[in-house]
């Protein structure tokens, strides 16, 4: 039945055309915002998905900021307490060579102050955002120290941030309050070898004229300082020296741990990264293709709805 107040081959027509706009229109957003997954209506569960771990890839850039910065604080630390091993080998050095008969010990007591002048202002400078792991000046003693090393989600959905520790009391070597905190400012206990005259004696190595002092007798030489006191100092520095060394290897073993972690962050980041992609970015090669496919079909539904618009003209003809 032909009427001329309900075109239903127009409706038809329409209907579909409809159907293909919307269709262009999810497929237009998806190549200009390269999603396929753009908004929790595309897809809730995969939206939810991506929208977490896109928030746990920047709490992960954060820690890989904060591995950064310990990293800092480690490599300067490392780099004072290297700096020292070399001026105490120094030191350790001019002691053996005043044992030497005839030497002008005075002379090589001004070098033994100097090199101690040189580990003094080491450890002072040795300070990275207002953080010195080597040398103190406050009553508070310098414990362990907390560098923020990971972040993780478990299974049920909790967070939490995990650490890398480093007991900086180890690596002070000038401590302003407490002597025997510091490597170069503690007592050290010497045992005089078998066959000398002088009795075992406590040696430090730098006065920094801390408030609890240390009760030993500092390392520096005289012109009647006797062999065996000698012997006893460079026993003291090689102590010293053997501290210092096991300070720095667990700073470096530490420094390495971080250097680890940071590029593990970086590894972690770009696969979860890659499995958000997965999730919700569009393919583009299909997205493309259907979006010509659908052009296509729009002109021909328009060209369609426009044959069905004439059809009631074609009534008039009937009427002439």
């Amino acid at each position: 039945m032909t009427s001329i107040l309900t075109n239903s081959a127009a409706m038809a027509a329409l209907s579909t055309l409809r159907s293909i706009n919307d269709g262009m229109e999810t497929t237009q957003g998806r190549v200009s915002s390269g999603l396929r997954v753009e908004t929790a209506a595309d897809n809730a569960a995969y939206w939810s998905i991506a929208t977490t771990m896109r928030s746990d890839n920047k709490a992960l850039s954060t820690v890989q900021d904060a591995l950064g910065l310990g990293a800092a604080k480690t490599d300067t630390a490392y780099t004072g307490l290297d700096n020292a091993i070399d001026v105490v080998s120094e030191i350790k050095a001019k002691l053996v060579a005043a044992r030497e008969p005839g030497v002008d010990k005075l002379k090589i007591n001004k070098e033994i102050t100097e090199l101690k002048n040189q580990l003094v202002s080491t450890a002072q400078s040795a300070s990275f955002s207002g953080e010195n792991w080597l040398y103190n000046d406050t009553t508070t003693a310098i414990g362990t120290k907390e560098m923020v090393g990971s972040f993780t989600r478990s299974a049920s959905g909790t967070v939490s941030v995990g650490v890398l520790e480093f007991d900086a009391s180890t690596s002070v070597l000038v401590d302003t309050n407490d002597a025997a905190l510091g490597q170069l400012t503690k007592d050290v206990a010497v045992v005089q070898p078998s066959g000398t005259t002088t009795a075992d004696a406590t040696y430090f190595l730098i006065d920094a004229s801390s408030t609890t002092a240390a009760a030993g007798n500092v390392v520096a030489l005289t012109a009647t300082t006797l062999d065996d006191d000698i012997e006893g100092m460079i026993s003291a520095v090689d102590a010293i020296l053997t501290s210092l060394t096991d300070s720095a290897a667990t700073l470096g073993a530490t420094n390495t741990r971080i250097s680890m972690q940071d590029d593990f962050m970086a590894d972690l980041m770009d696969v979860i990264d890659k499995g958000v992609g997965r999730l919700v970015d569009a393919d583009m090669n299909e997205e493309s293709t259907r979006l010509k496919a659908l052009q296509t079909q729009q002109q021909l539904g328009i060209q369609a709805l426009s044959i069905a618009n004439s059809n009631s003209e074609n009534i008039l003809s009937l009427f002439r």
